[in-house]
């Protein structure tokens, strides 16, 4: 049995401003121990139930995680392959459950200062069938379309609650709730706690949360600059709608975010 992590930051308790989320700013070297930690929760309760593991550093750089921190076994990787599955390198059908750590509110919605879609300097938000999308809703249908079950998802609330809507019976913990520029967040000591937890549960009932791929997409992307949208409108498939935004349809998730590859 194979479990599947992909970690991201801005989700994870304490974490509150962008300077703790920079490779290199003495800010983030806290931020991405707790982030270790969270993500090291997350492997244990694997383990323990005889899982395979393997972890996708998945924010920015994706070289946040400090590989000799986690329990030994588990496979870390680390950089971008620069393929269409980004924040979800590495999973293919060989997967029996996936799990997100870290994960936050989309661009376009509040509940953390740091919420954004895949970049905060170029993208305002993006919708997927009307809804507006955060990284969990690209990701977890990448799942879907391998059919594997997403058993867990730590976060804020905002995200908590977009999954607990899109995948019901997913197992859940908001470590942090954001209002304006703060966070309220809860003890890293209990994170870790309730995450194992939270793991633990999900993997007993992965069955019941198997979901099947939606049979297209429409996808929108709303730019902060003019001149973003203008540029993606001439790559083949997408089409400006307004100054600032452009549409793409895909018939499964890789068609998508090979599109989002070229023009994001």
């Amino acid at each position: 049995m194979k479990a599947f992590i992909s970690a991201d930051i801005e989700g994870v308790t304490g974490v509150s401003h962008w300077d703790e989320t920079s490779l290199g700013n003495p800010q983030h070297i806290r931020a991405q121990k707790q982030m270790t930690r969270e993500v090291a929760a997350a492997c244990q309760a694997c383990l323990d139930q005889g899982y395979e593991v393997v972890v996708k550093d998945a924010h920015s750089s994706a070289r946040n995680i400090i590989a000799e921190d986690l329990p030994r076994g588990v496979k870390l990787l680390r950089g971008w392959t620069s393929g269409p599955l980004s924040m979800m390198a590495g999973l293919d059908e060989s997967f029996d459950a996936v799990i997100f750590i870290g994960y936050h509110a989309p661009g376009g919605k509040d509940g953390n200062p740091l919420a954004h879609s895949f970049t905060s300097t170029d993208l305002f938000t993006c919708s997927i069938n009307g809804k507006i999308a955060s990284e969990f809703s690209f990701n977890h249908q990448v799942a879907n379309h391998y059919s594997i079950p997403c058993i867990f998802l730590s976060g804020d609330q905002v995200i908590c609650d977009e999954a607990q809507i899109s995948v019901p019976g997913i197992e859940t913990l908001a470590v942090k709730e954001g209002v304006g520029e703060s966070t309220l967040d809860i003890h890293p000591e209990e994170a870790l706690e309730r995450i194992y937890e939270g793991v633990t549960r999900g993997l007993e009932k992965k069955a019941e949360l198997v979901q099947e791929e939606p049979p297209y997409y429409h996808v929108s992307f709303q730019y902060r600059a003019h001149s973003l949208a203008y540029r993606a409108s001439f790559y083949p498939g997408v089409r400006k709608v307004s100054p600032y935004e452009v549409v793409f349809e895909g018939k499964n998730i890789i068609e998508v975010l090979t599109t989002k590859m070229f023009i994001l």
